[in-house]
């Protein structure tokens, strides 16, 4: 088999360790990426495949009918990674939000529906489970999203299902854990965490810092959407988690403890409107069709710092600029990142 896939964001966090699993794994695929380049899209997560003749880039708005239609029409499947994905951004600005998230998965899976697309992936998040205090979910269990970011991916999940059933389109969900990795815009709270504590900058910590999240090594989420991608039943939802319950605190603690930093350095400030307390997913679905975990969470964040240690080129630019205004603005702590210019 040798298809041409549609990757979709493929320049953010996921999207571009995707990209490259794809293009390491599967000799005779070839990938096409559309991204917008909003602010945490960055074309630098992608050197290393920048010159493979496999690869093509395009500049471009997955609701922007006219840029999506002609490059569906080259696709045999389409992965959608383009999302607005910040919870506290969707609470200063959901509009932002809706557009990306529910109009952008329409007008792909118009365009998808006309080519007769082989697979159509969505990918998503454990959080529009909402808060779950205790068990696991399940794929058929109520989604009950709690911020406008869990609403709009919500909302765009079950757009793409109604696609299954009511047009026949072959469709796929994953629901994805907290994910942590190489080239995570560090705004997200391990790289933040683990860059703060780099330059020796508070961590900033929501409320008492109890919330549990399970966090997962992007390799092993990489190859749970390839594996529903190529595996999976058209139609169904997959969880993919690595079942663990870690809270910020113990978080910000292992990471601090690795650096050799000091234990000062957490910071607690106002927690989050509608602080999701907990969220975890069961994995039996996915590990009944072969997907098995690879990382545990030590070696997980172990290879993440390591990562962000070697690579201060890659984050250091991006915290200067609006990112600084943003940090300041948000967490209303003095100890801005450095600029470094």
């Amino acid at each position: 088999m040798s298809w041409t896939l549609l990757v979709t964001g493929g320049a953010g966090f996921i999207g571009s360790n995707f990209v490259r699993y794809v293009l390491s794994t599967y000799p005779s695929y070839r990938v096409i990426n559309l991204d917008k380049l909003t602010y945490s899209g960055n074309l630098a997560n992608l050197t290393e495949v920048a010159d493979d003749p496999r690869y093509e880039f395009v500049r471009g708005d997955i609701a922007d009918e006219e840029a999506v239609a002609p490059l569906v029409k080259r696709a045999d499947a389409v992965i959608n990674f383009a999302a607005e994905s910040h919870v506290d951004r969707s609470i200063l600005n959901p509009r932002v939000f809706l557009r990306t998230n529910i109009e952008g998965p329409y007008i792909l899976l118009e365009a998808a529906k006309a080519r007769k697309v082989e697979r159509f992936l969505q990918v998503s998040t454990d959080e529009v489970y909402g808060e779950v205090l205790t068990g696991s979910s399940r794929e058929d269990d109520r989604l009950a999203p709690r911020s406008p970011y869990s609403s709009s991916k919500a909302g765009g999940e079950l757009l793409v299902q109604s696609y299954h059933v009511t047009y026949g389109l072959p469709t796929l969900i994953t629901r994805g854990s907290n994910t942590i990795g190489p080239y995570q815009y560090p705004e997200k709270v391990a790289p933040l965490f683990i860059t703060n504590a780099i330059e020796d900058k508070p961590l900033p910590i929501y409320g008492p810092g109890k919330a549990l999240r399970d966090y997962m090594y992007v390799e092993d989420h990489c190859r749970g959407i390839d594996h529903v991608l190529h595996h999976g039943t058209p139609g169904e939802a997959y969880n993919i988690g690595a079942g663990n319950e870690v809270n910020t605190v113990q978080l910000a603690t292992a990471i601090l403890t690795s650096l050799g930093k000091p234990l000062s350095l957490i910071r607690h400030v106002a927690d989050r409107p509608g602080h999701d307390q907990r969220y975890s997913v069961n994995t039996e679905k996915l590990r009944a069709i072969g997907w098995r975990l690879q990382y545990a969470f030590e070696e997980s964040l172990a290879r993440t710092i390591a990562w962000y240690k070697d690579n201060a080129a890659w984050w250091q630019p991006i915290k200067q600029g609006e990112y600084a205004r943003w940090y300041v603005q948000h967490y209303r702590i003095p100890d801005a990142p450095k600029t470094h210019k």
